[in-house]
């Protein structure tokens, strides 16, 4: 048979069906997977294929999947009624025929540990071949339940029979179908049309497309793929776990080959999108999430949870500090016992202490909060030093306001600053000061009552608590 050119790849995700082992009311592909649902890790294998169509079937909960894949997938199908693998993939026939020709890769949306480059070797041996249709395969200690692959004497793909279909030698096979499936467009789509709901269960089921392909005479392939923990679908919560470890694991290896020291990687929970820069040292029990990026030469201590942020160069994030969605600049200190909060902006230099929770605020070069204060809705010159006990008192019960502070400031310990107010260049606040009003530039503002000392109060007042006791 003449071998088929390279052709245009469309992607055919499934990811209609519920997913009852989960016991959960939220649909099995919704389910995350180091730190993303595990159907948007399955686009993102295909997506690096740079395939001309990725289509994904939904049904389920169907508008909630769309919002999670929104941007991962060009076009959805819904399948109303789950009725089998085959009837999902009838739903997208008119998706597929716009294609005409051309190659379509078929997945479950519950193969979250899928590789690219495992999905490439398919689709490369699928054109290559000339084949009507590649599936892959993987050998199994145990295959029970699994649909087997039957092949002749020399080794070549006859058939697909059902666990409950199979007599005794056939369930001694151990290569089992996993549902991955790469065929021609122009021949699946004629076999789609012959398909019927023929069994116990009423359904469709794509394998029949599989042997309407062989009764026509096409080439069907089975390529066995030696990892079949990849290939296999997550179908309860103890997979589910395994499949975050998996993807946590790849991911800490390669950065590690990248230069990044992770002194226990099994406590290290790193999402597959993070980068980290080389010479970082990361102590166990840290969280990074999202498509956070750590610089180089950083320290991230234990307890430390790092989300949605861009950490600088240099800098330290001590014991149990929280940063979500946030930068920080530069060899910065932050921690330990930190709290920023969504839109904090620290430059470069930036020192932030103990119990120290910032929200929405900017603060300069070389800026300073060390101990215990709230800093929320604020711009902090550079080389400003915040006193233990600051408060941003940034909201009036109805509107929230702006604290801004000039280069320099210096801010007493157990000081209000009463939103909106500014504080100019240089301007110094006394400790225990409540500030309802602008400070100049270079200005001293003082706010407590003159302090009056009572002679003999103590003397008196013992004198008092003792006759009364008696």
């Amino acid at each position: 048979m003449a071998k088929q050119s390279r052709s245009p790849l469309t992607v055919l995700v499934l990811a209609a069906g519920k997913g009852t082992r989960m016991r959960s009311d939220t649909i099995k592909l919704l389910h995350e997977v180091a730190g993303r649902p595990m159907v948007a890790h399955v686009l993102e294998a295909a997506r690096g294929l740079k395939p001309r169509r990725t289509i994904t079937v939904v049904g389920h909960q169907a508008d909630r999947v769309e919002q999670a894949l929104t941007g991962e997938s060009d076009a959805f199908v819904l399948q109303k009624e789950q009725r089998g693998t085959g009837h999902a993939v009838m739903q997208a026939a008119a998706e597929l025929g716009k294609a005409r020709r051309g190659t379509v890769l078929i997945l479950n949306g519950d193969l979250p540990t899928l590789r690219t480059a495992t999905l490439r070797r398919l689709v490369n041996r699928h054109q290559r071949s000339g084949a009507h249709m590649t599936l892959m395969s993987a050998v199994l200690d145990d295959a029970t339940g699994y649909g087997r692959i039957v092949r002749d004497e020399k080794g070549g793909f006859q058939r697909i029979v059902e666990h409950k279909d199979a007599d005794a030698a056939e369930r001694q096979i151990p290569e089992i179908n996993c549902g991955i499936y790469c065929a021609r467009i122009d021949k699946l789509l004629p076999v789609l049309e012959k398909l019927r709901p023929d069994n116990a269960q009423g359904e469709y089921y794509i394998t029949d497309a599989v042997h309407y392909m062989l009764e026509r005479k096409g080439l069907v392939e089975a390529v066995c793929h030696d990892d079949a923990e990849e290939v296999l679908g997550v179908n309860n919560r103890a997979e589910l776990a395994r499949a975050s470890v998996t993807l946590y694991g790849r991911h800490a290896a390669a950065l590690q080959e990248r230069g990044v020291t992770l002194l226990d990687a099994s406590r290290t929970w790193i999402d597959p999108r993070a980068r980290v820069g080389a010479d970082t040292v990361i102590y166990p029990d840290v969280y990074i999430e999202g498509a956070s990026k750590v610089g180089k030469h950083c320290v991230i201590r234990p307890g430390c949870r790092i989300s949605g942020s861009t950490v600088g160069n240099g800098c330290e994030i001590k014991d149990h500090s929280v940063v979500l969605d946030s930068k920080i600049g530069n060899d910065a200190a932050v921690g330990p016992f930190a709290h920023l909060r969504p839109g904090t902006d620290l430059g470069a230099e930036v020192k932030i202490g103990n119990f120290v929770e910032i929200k929405k605020t900017r603060m300069g070069k070389g800026a300073k909060a060390s101990h215990l204060s709230y800093l929320g809705d604020a711009e902090i010159g550079s080389g400003s030093n915040i006193g233990a006990g600051t408060i941003t008192c940034n909201y009036d019960g109805v509107n929230k306001h702006r604290t801004e502070l000039g280069a320099g400031v210096f801010i007493g310990s157990d000081t209000q600053l009463v939103a909106p107010v500014k504080l100019g260049k240089g301007a110094y606040v006394g400790a225990g000061s409540t500030v309802t009003q602008d400070v100049p530039a270079g200005a001293l503002a003082v706010s407590r009552t003159k302090q009056t000392n009572i002679k003999g109060w103590v003397a008196r007042k013992q004198k008092r608590r003792d006759k009364g006791s008696k």
